[in-house]
């Protein structure tokens, strides 16, 4: 029968084939090998290729405005108003590496032509991304980076409405992938690249 040695594990003493391995858990010496592992591989890496970054700086409601042109006769209809919704992307370079990315809403709702409200909210992030490929790059900013910030606008929205005394207006999931898409296509043509809800 052999024998076989693990580190930091002895073989139990009078057991019958099979051989029974009992390890001791050593957490300290495990994570200084996994630390020297990641120094080495680290030093290895070092000057042939540069590690991908991306961090979120910071998220922040940029502006946010609400009008209601025709109140208080307005508040008297009973008719349901027709809510319309429209979402715009911006992407803009702040210094080499950091970025800037605004989604703008605009949540209009209307009974026979009158305005009940009006919102309008800029929500924007500020984002660190580095050492990407351009096609790599455009991506995260067009579809990674508005996903985060959206979170942040739907409840925005959704309490400024509701501060306003109407039930609160949550803004529907967006596809980011096919608004980029779109997007892309758009500057080709000369579009606004705007998706209304």
């Amino acid at each position: 029968m052999q024998q076989v040695a693990f580190p930091g594990c002895q073989r139990a003493v009078g057991v019958v084939a099979p051989p029974v391995i009992m390890c001791v858990f050593n957490p300290l010496r495990k994570r200084s090998n996994m630390a020297d592992d990641v120094q080495q591989q680290n030093t290895q890496h070092e000057g042939t290729q540069q590690e991908t970054v991306f961090n979120i700086q910071r998220v922040y409601l940029k502006e946010v405005s609400l009008e209601q042109p025709n109140s208080p006769a307005i508040l008297l209809e009973q008719e349901s108003p027709a809510v319309e919704i429209q979402i715009a992307v911006e992407a803009m370079q702040i210094v080499d590496g950091i970025y800037e990315i605004t989604i703008t809403s605009t949540v209009q709702t209307k009974i026979k032509d009158r305005t009940l409200f009006l919102v309008e909210a800029r929500q924007a992030g500020i984002f660190e991304v580095r050492n990407l490929p351009q096609d790599q790059l455009d991506r995260v900013l067009g579809i990674v980076c508005p996903q985060i910030v959206f979170r942040y606008l739907r409840g925005n929205v959704a309490d400024i409405i509701q501060r306003a005394g109407f039930p609160p207006v949550h803004l529907g999931e967006i596809n980011f992938q096919a608004m980029y898409e779109q997007r892309q296509s758009d500057t080709a043509t000369g579009g606004n690249g705007q998706v209304a809800q």
